[in-house]
């Protein structure tokens, strides 16, 4: 039955028992949930598979030894590597003009001899580039799009269309010495060839206990800020939500969650988990409470768990996480658990 019939339906019973307005859309919006989500996975990538880096974002100016390290990393895997034409373009903060930028996604997702989309760096820009994609062939050969921070405005997209897309490490985290980054790299090797992932994360007193099973959604808070009200916001109803910030103040912070929270994000989510929250700035007058206690004050009507901890984000140890992938979430003041779905 078509949600329009539902609602025809609930409102001619509400009108015949005389249920109060606020029961009535109670019901109602009870009743128009959408059912469980699943998404389409891309096949996993195997020995021979070809990875193309493309820069949808900020400028790669003098970052090429990133680039060669992370093209070794991907050959030392058995994988081959084909770089966007204009991955080192430059147009004042960006990796080249929009259209470039778009250019060399395009053909990424066009290719279907390229089985990932390797994005190196976030920063600001995918925004801008986002409506000039399109996703035609890229649904009749799924492949990966991999990174974090800004490329979560391609995240939403790609879930959005019903595709499961990964959350990890981009070429510009690449240091010097690997040996520096051991879960951020192992994690993300894991991801894109089809290991299971699962995490234990450090346990806090601010854990709100619970357990749920739900696909994964999510990214970066100040992209989900912008895109609300857009096409690329997404429907968090039956979704466990991952965030993670950096570089904002706290009360902006709160600012963004509540905007969420009015948005309606937080309606019928399953449950939320929390990556680094880093670099916070400090305002002249402090806000009085810390990112953990803001996230709970937003939160505090609803029942769902919240499990603080999750190395994910912008620090060093950024751990791979599949969006749209099932995961089961268990979480208690003493530690929590993430196992994704094989």
């Amino acid at each position: 039955m078509s949600n329009i019939r539902v609602f025809l339906v609930l409102s001619f019973i509400i009108f015949s028992l005389n249920i109060s307005p606020v029961m009535a859309q109670k019901s109602i919006s009870q009743s128009l949930v959408k059912s469980p989500k699943t998404y389409i996975k891309p096949p996993f990538l195997k020995a021979g598979d070809t990875v193309a880096i493309v820069a949808p974002s900020g400028v790669l100016k003098n970052r090429y030894d990133e680039l060669e390290r992370s093209k070794e990393l991907l050959e030392s895997w058995g994988l081959h590597t084909v770089v966007g034409e204009n991955v080192f373009a430059q147009n004042g903060h960006f990796a080249g003009t929009d259209k470039q930028r778009a250019s060399d996604f395009q053909i990424a997702l066009d290719d279907p001899k390229i089985k990932a989309i390797w994005c190196a760096r976030g920063g600001y820009g995918t925004v801008r580039m986002i409506d000039l994609l399109d996703y035609s062939k890229f649904k009749l050969n799924p492949k990966w799009v991999i990174g974090y921070s800004d490329i979560t405005a391609i995240h939403n997209q790609i879930h959005n269309l019903g595709y499961e897309s990964m959350h990890a490490m981009m070429c510009v985290s690449l240091p010097q010495n690997l040996s520096d980054i051991p879960e951020t790299i192992s994690t993300f090797k894991d991801a894109i060839f089809g290991k299971p992932l699962s995490y234990t994360l450090k346990g806090s007193s601010y854990n709100k206990p619970g357990m749920v099973t739900a696909p994964m959604a999510g990214g970066n808070l100040t992209l989900l800020h912008t895109m609300l009200g857009s096409e690329t916001s997404i429907d968090t109803s039956g979704e466990i939500l991952f965030i993670e910030e950096i570089g904002e103040y706290a009360y902006h912070i709160d600012r963004m969650l509540q905007s969420l929270k009015r948005a309606g994000y937080f309606e019928h989510c399953k449950g939320i988990v929390v990556g680094d929250m880093s670099k916070v700035r400090k305002n002249t007058t402090e806000f009085g409470r810390t990112i953990d206690e803001i996230i709970l004050d937003v939160v505090a009507e609803y029942d769902f768990p919240v499990a603080f901890n999750m190395p994910a984000g912008h620090e060093k140890d950024n751990r791979a996480l599949i969006f749209g992938s099932t995961v089961t979430l268990k979480v208690e003041k003493s530690g929590s658990t993430l196992v994704f779905k094989e």
